[in-house]
């Protein structure tokens, strides 16, 4: 392969963030472009000088010239577009959450690893330079061995009522803060400390009650923009008897943070949104000392919460093993790790519906 031609379905993330991405990448080509809206998939062939678009995502991933199809749609339809693909030979992208549930996340899995096709989950978190070198800082034994862990994530982005009700306020499309947000927190957890949660307790919440409908009327919130957890993780190299906490808005005033830390025998460490890294020391009345990480490079004209920048180094990674043959990236979420993260969100949601600690 001389060159990576790539099949876009979605038009939201995709628009924002992957297609600039790649198409800063050498020797690759967006070829086509699906949404369920014909008018979206339209302007955004034109904004990005792409050939072909389509309302028919079965279009896009039947053509001979797509080597790497980009799943970025709601989740309810991951499954059906990630099985087709599979079908046909193509390479996939898919968007976190990876499924709607743990069966689906493992059909996907075990038909990706029959085919031997490249198969990854969009957890561009990853490869951020300043989580790529957090990463490093746990193995290097710098805090000893961690023993708690907390993620606050907050964001006032649908704090407003007046914000239509669409898929992400309706959990039978797999909307809400738990599949959005919280399986970047699981898949962060998970990477990080190389183990897996054991037990979760989780309450989910939805404070906007209702949404103004397209006809005008007012539509009752189905999915949580509120998740909060206490966990605890499997013992590993470098965890022993370790818990969590998870916070996560997006509701929260004033602005947006995400912060990760990680707490062990001989310090701390955090890491922020968009990279930032900080490390301190189990002395007394201490502060965090920032340690100086590149941010990498945002999408120009998109705001910089880390995703972006977490994709620009991301992209290239994906192109580069395609070139070679390859189906595996280094440091990437694999449709494996997407089933386990699909684990712990079936659990979550078993914990919140009887008010009980769910094992994972």
């Amino acid at each position: 392969m001389d060159k990576v031609r790539i099949g876009i379905i979605g038009t939201g993330f995709a628009r924002k963030v992957q297609i600039p991405a790649f198409q800063s990448c050498e020797n690759t080509e967006i070829v086509s472009i699906a949404s369920a809206s014909l008018a979206n998939a339209k302007s955004t062939a034109e904004e990005f000088g792409v050939g072909h678009f389509t309302d028919n995502w079965r279009e896009t991933i039947e053509r001979d010239d797509v080597d790497l199809v980009c799943i970025t749609t709601p989740p309810k339809s991951h499954h059906e577009m990630t099985m087709f693909a599979i079908e046909h030979g193509k390479h996939i992208l898919c968007e976190k959450p990876m499924a709607m549930n743990a069966e689906e996340a493992r059909e996907m899995a075990e038909a990706a690893s029959k085919a031997g096709v490249l198969a990854l989950i969009d957890h561009e978190l990853r490869f951020q330079p300043g989580r790529m070198r957090a990463y490093e800082i746990l193995r290097e034994g710098a805090i000893g061995t961690v023993r708690h862990v907390k993620c606050h994530f907050q964001a006032p982005h649908r704090g407003d009522a007046n914000i239509p009700w669409n898929w992400w306020s309706d959990i039978e499309q797999g909307g809400g803060a738990l599949g959005a947000i919280v399986s970047h927190v699981i898949d962060s957890f998970h990477w990080f400390l190389d183990t897996k949660i054991s037990n979760v307790f989780c309450q989910l919440q939805s404070q906007i009650k209702k949404r103004p409908a397209s006809d005008g009327s007012l539509r009752d919130v189905t999915s949580d923009d509120e998740s909060l957890m206490i966990l605890r993780f499997r013992d590993g190299a470098l965890v022993e008897d370790a818990t969590g906490l998870v916070s996560v808005s997006m509701t929260e005033y004033p602005k947006y943070k995400h912060r990760v830390e990680f707490y062990g025998t001989e310090g701390a460490l955090a890491v922020e949104a968009r990279g930032e890294l900080f490390i301190a020391k189990p002395v007394p009345d201490t502060e965090w000392q920032e340690v100086g990480v590149d941010f990498g490079d945002a999408i120009p004209g998109v705001p910089d919460t880390g995703f972006s920048s977490g994709f620009t180094e991301f992209a290239p990674k994906i192109v580069e093993a395609l070139l070679r043959g390859e189906t595996v990236v280094e440091n990437a979420a694999t449709f494996e790790d997407g089933l386990a993260i699909q684990i712990v969100l079936d659990a979550a949601r078993g914990s919140d519906a009887t008010s009980c600690m769910a094992e994972c």
